[in-house]
C-alpha cells in the first residue's frame, strides 16, 4: 500500500512537472518572438533641436477678474413697482432712471407740506415787519421762524422719500438680469438689478511673501482666461496690499486692465503672468517632446547607431555599423522649469542642439530604431494663436 502510494505522488509530480515545464518554455519562446520583433521595427517619429532662447522673467499666479465698482441695485423704500425703464443687459450711465415706484400718496403728502411751508413763510414775514416796528415781541418773531424752519424741514424730508422711490444707476455700467416685475410690492433692500462697470477691470492676485521685492507698481500684467484661450490681455500693476496674510504668507496684488472689449468679466478665473525685469538663457523644447511621471520627467534623444555603439555594447545590443547610419532613441531624465505657450524650459540634461522625439513618445522604447518624419510638427511658439473655429 505505502509502495503504491510512493509511485503515485511520484507520478503526479512528474506530469505537473511536465506541465509547468512546458508552460515556461512556451512563455519565453513567444517572450523572444516579441522581443525580436519590437527590435527590428522601426518606430516613425517627429523631431526636433534644442534651442538656445532668451526669455523674459515673469512670475506666474492664479487671479479673479473684479470690476472697479459692482453693485446689486435694491431700494431705499417700499413700494409698488409702476415703471421699470431697462431690460437685462442694457449698458446705462451714471443717473439714468432704472424704475420706479409709484408715489401717488407721498406726492399729495408733499404738496400738504409745500403749503404749511408756504403759510409758515408768510408768517415769518409778517412777524418779521411787526418786530422791526415794535408791534411784536422778539420770542414771538423767533417762534414763527422755528415753525418755518420745521415746515420746510418736513417738506424736504418728504421729498427725499419721494426721491427714494426713483432708482437710478450710481455709475457706468451694464445691467445683469432684471429682477423684479412691474406691478410687484417690494420692500426696502429688494435686489432690483445687478450693476457692473466693465471698462476699465481689475485682476485680484496674490504671490508668495519671498517675492515682494521683485513685485512693483507699473509692472506689466498678462492674463489668459479658459473663456478664450487663443487671446491674451495686457495690463499694470496698480496697487499691492501692504501687508503680508498670516495664514497664507501671501501678499495681494491688483491689476487694470482696459477691457475695452469687455472680454473679461467679474469673477472670471484668469492665469496671471507678471513681466519682471531682465531675462535669462534657457533651452528649449515643445512640451510634447517631454513625458511627465511622478518619478521623474524624460525625452528621448535621438542618436546615429555607430555613435551609440558603446551604450549598445553595454546593454547587450549589438551595432551595425554597414551602410546608412540608423537612428536610435536613448532615454534620458531632465529637470524642466517653466514653459511659455507650447515650450519649455529644459534647467538641467539636455544641451542645445540635441534632438528630441516631439511627438510619438509613446510608440518608442529606450534603444528603439527610429526614422523621421517631420511633415506634421507640434507647435513651438512662446505665444501660440491658434485659428479661431
Amino acid at each position: 500500500m505505502n509502495k503504491r502510494m510512493i509511485i503515485m505522488l511520484v507520478a503526479c509530480a512528474v506530469v505537473l512537472g511536465g506541465v509547468f515545464g512546458l508552460k515556461w518554455f512556451q512563455d519565453k519562446m513567444m517572450s523572444q518572438v516579441f522581443k525580436e520583433m519590437a527590435a527590428g521595427q522601426t518606430v516613425t517619429v517627429s523631431a526636433t533641436k534644442a534651442k538656445q532662447d532668451d526669455w523674459v522673467l515673469s512670475l506666474n499666479a492664479v487671479g479673479t477678474v473684479r470690476a472697479i465698482d459692482g453693485v446689486e441695485v435694491t431700494t431705499e423704500a417700499p413700494g409698488v413697482v409702476e415703471k421699470i425703464n431697462f431690460e437685462s443687459g442694457d449698458p446705462v450711465e451714471e443717473g439714468d432712471v432704472l424704475l420706479k415706484l409709484r408715489d401717488d400718496v407721498d406726492q399729495a403728502q408733499l404738496r400738504a407740506l409745500q403749503a404749511a411751508a408756504a403759510e409758515a413763510q408768510s408768517g415769518y414775514d409778517r412777524a418779521r415787519k411787526l418786530y422791526a416796528n415794535n408791534n411784536l415781541s422778539e420770542s414771538e418773531r423767533d417762534l414763527q421762524r422755528s415753525q418755518l424752519v420745521q415746515a420746510e424741514a418736513e417738506a424736504k424730508a418728504q421729498q427725499e422719500r419721494i426721491n427714494q422711490k426713483t432708482i437710478r444707476a450710481p455709475f457706468d455700467g451694464e445691467l445683469g438680469i432684471r429682477q423684479v416685475d412691474q406691478g410687484q410690492y417690494i420692500q426696502p433692500g429688494t435686489p432690483v438689478v445687478n450693476l457692473q462697470s466693465l471698462a476699465p477691470i481689475h485682476v485680484d492676485f496674490s504671490l508668495p511673501e519671498q517675492r515682494m521685492s521683485q513685485i512693483d507698481k507699473g509692472m506689466k500684467v498678462r492674463v489668459e482666461l479658459n473663456a478664450y484661450p487663443e487671446e491674451t490681455f495686457e495690463g499694470r500693476i496698480t496697487a499691492l496690499e501692504p501687508g503680508v496674510n498670516s495664514d497664507t504668507r501671501n501678499f495681494n496684488i491688483q491689476a487694470r486692465f482696459p477691457n475695452e472689449a469687455q472680454k473679461l468679466r467679474p469673477g472670471m478665473f484668469a492665469d496671471v503672468n507678471v513681466q519682471l525685469p531682465g531675462s535669462e538663457d534657457v533651452v528649449t523644447i515643445p512640451r510634447t517632446a517631454v513625458s511627465f511621471n511622478p518619478y521623474g520627467n524624460s525625452v528621448y534623444v535621438i542618436k546615429e547607431k555607430e555613435d551609440a555603439k558603446a551604450a549598445q555594447s553595454d546593454a547587450g545590443e549589438s551595432a551595425d555599423g554597414e551602410g546608412e547610419p540608423t537612428l536610435i532613441v536613448k532615454r534620458r531624465f531632465v529637470e524642466t522649469g517653466r514653459t511659455q505657450g507650447t515650450l519649455i524650459a529644459i534647467t538641467n540634461g539636455l544641451k542645445p542642439g540635441e534632438r528630441v522625439v516631439s511627438s510619438g513618445l509613446l510608440k518608442v522604447r529606450n534603444n528603439a530604431e527610429v526614422q523621421i518624419n517631420n511633415s506634421v510638427t507640434p507647435p513651438e511658439d512662446t505665444a501660440p494663436q491658434p485659428d479661431n473655429r
